[in-house]
């Protein structure tokens, strides 16, 4: 199986709303939201600190085990409509063996 990565720029319900569409495809077993591991933390010292402008959209990383490249195509237009509708941004990124 092939892992296939997504980086959603998006709020709290919208990610939800895309795992529940990815969990909801045939051929899809795991679906996993994985934790950022580098901190994004203001400069107290600045003077732009804790301002929204330099807070930025929430990103999400999620995770999904594809059985083979049909369902990664599919995965991928159906996560691709649907973040259109959402309007927000998602980024693909697929572990490939070599």
């Amino acid at each position: 199986m092939a892992l296939l990565r997504m980086r959603i720029a998006g709020n709290d319900d919208q990610v939800r709303a895309i795992a529940n569409l990815l969990q909801s495809l045939d051929g899809i077993e795991h679906v996993e939201e994985v934790d950022d591991l580098m901190p994004h933390m203001d400069d107290a010292d600045s003077s732009s600190a804790g301002l929204h402008d330099v807070r930025g959209t929430e990103t999400h990383e999620i995770e999904i085990e594809v059985p083979n490249p049909s369902t990664e195509r599919r995965v991928r237009e159906a996560v691709e409509a649907l973040a259109f509708d959402l309007e927000v941004f998602v980024e693909f990124e697929t572990d490939e063996p070599e």
